[in-house]
């Protein structure tokens, strides 16, 4: 081997061993009962309290990979293989808090070590598609936050610091239901993510993601509410006189596992958070006509049923998300396929995607003649069929770790 190969042999095998990392996942949560406005821009304090579901992370979720080493010339982030700037301001103030709370930790020897002052490199990457609506920002704050922590040792609940990232990334650390506590204090110490029942406690409940789109939204979470504070009558009387009430509601109806008060309630909300947006001025609009004809279908099928048997959420972009019990998932799933048939070259599994052993079945004309919707192919792009999941998570498998032995993405546009 020549003498310049072995000195670059020698750097990486030195550059190997002086890393430390970590690799974590963080699921998706769509909140029931939904957070928008904030009362505090800077520390994204929520203007009320919300209630989400955590889905499984075998079908959504973000994984990051966070590594530090002395070798490490400068902080770098690559996201979805492209690198960032890692100088985002939300960033920033989640990795300078996570830091300050492991040197106000006693005995770490990350401190005496110096290893917080090396520098970092963060990958990480979404199996679902980034900014339409499906709550990325939400998973990956989440995880990046949770992998911080495990790297730097740092115990206790750090819901309050994933928050400083994407408010509702606080809901994302824990499985199960949660609630997001809006608090009382000023500097938004007591505005957390909430355990309310794992993952284990309703396992009939079922949920199924429509994609209608999967481009990037027009206008994005942050500047919507902003906009809604400031000129949304509607947001003050929701915030003020309807919500506090519903939250009692649906908390009483998760415990109880009362799945038409909670579809109820779910659908209702989501109505209203949607009408807030376009009380703003100028109006915001973020579900299509997709949207409504999904609306319009859920509806009509519960009449057929005479009783909810499925519910539907929008966050802010046009993608449906439905709350159901596992004995009407087949019917629903039939729905959707027979109203909005793939495009032909869309067709079989990969319409239906998340849990292989769901699947569609023949209608019944009853059924069918109770719908007055003209079917309409190609509107849904696909389905992702899934349930009710686990919080964040540390992968123990070195394999999965994003970045090689190096500190550098294996994958990279």
């Amino acid at each position: 081997m020549a003498d310049a190969e072995k000195g670059e042999a020698s750097a990486t095998s030195s550059v190997a061993e002086s890393i430390r990392s970590v690799t974590c996942t963080a699921p998706v949560n769509i909140a029931v009962i939904k957070y928008w406005g904030k009362r505090n821009e800077e520390l994204i304090l929520p203007t009320n309290d919300s209630l989400s579901a955590t889905l499984d992370q075998d079908h959504l979720k973000s994984t990051t990979t966070a590594a530090i080493s002395p070798d490490f010339e400068k902080d770098r982030i690559w996201l979805n293989g492209k690198e960032e700037s890692i100088k985002n301001p939300r960033l920033q103030n989640c990795l300078k808090e996570i830091k300050r709370r492991a040197r106000k930790r006693k005995g770490n020897e990350d401190v005496t070590s110096g290893l917080l002052n090396w520098h970092i490199h963060i990958c990480s990457e979404n199996n679902f598609p980034t900014a339409a609506g499906l709550a990325s920002s939400a998973a990956g704050y989440a995880c990046l936050v949770y992998s911080l922590a495990k790297l730097y040792g740092i115990q206790g609940d750090v819901t309050d610091i994933a928050r400083q990232g994407s408010g509702s990334a606080c809901r994302s650390i824990h499985g199960g239901f949660v609630q997001w506590v809006t608090g009382q204090r000023a500097d938004g110490t007591d505005s957390r993510g909430l355990l309310v029942a794992d993952e284990k406690h309703w396992p009939e409940m079922r949920i199924l993601v429509l994609v209608v789109s999967d481009q990037k939204k027009h206008t994005g979470s942050t500047v919507g509410m902003r906009n809604s504070v400031k000129t949304s009558e509607f947001l003050n009387f929701r915030v003020e006189h309807e919500v506090p009430q519903r939250m009692k509601d649906i908390l009483e109806a998760i415990k109880e596992k009362d799945y038409a008060t909670f579809a109820e309630l779910t659908m209702k909300d989501s109505n209203q958070m949607h009408a807030v947006c376009l009380d703003t001025y100028p109006p915001i609009s973020y579900m299509n006509d997709t949207s409504r004809k999904i609306v319009r279908l859920i509806h009509e099928y519960n009449d057929h049923k005479g009783k909810i048997s499925a519910a539907y959420t929008f966050d802010a972009g046009p993608n449906a998300v439905l709350y159901l019990l596992e004995e009407n998932v087949s019917e629903v799933l039939s729905l959707i396929k027979n109203y909005f048939p793939p495009k032909e070259n869309n067709e079989g599994n990969s319409f239906i995607r998340g849990f292989k052993e769901d699947s569609a079945k023949e209608l019944s004309q009853e059924l069918k003649s109770s719908i007055s919707l003209e079917p309409s192919q190609g509107a849904i792009k696909y389905v992702i069929s899934t349930r009710i999941g686990p919080g964040a998570q540390v992968v123990e498998d070195k394999d999965a770790s994003l970045l090689n032995e190096n500190g550098m993405p294996k994958k990279q546009l």
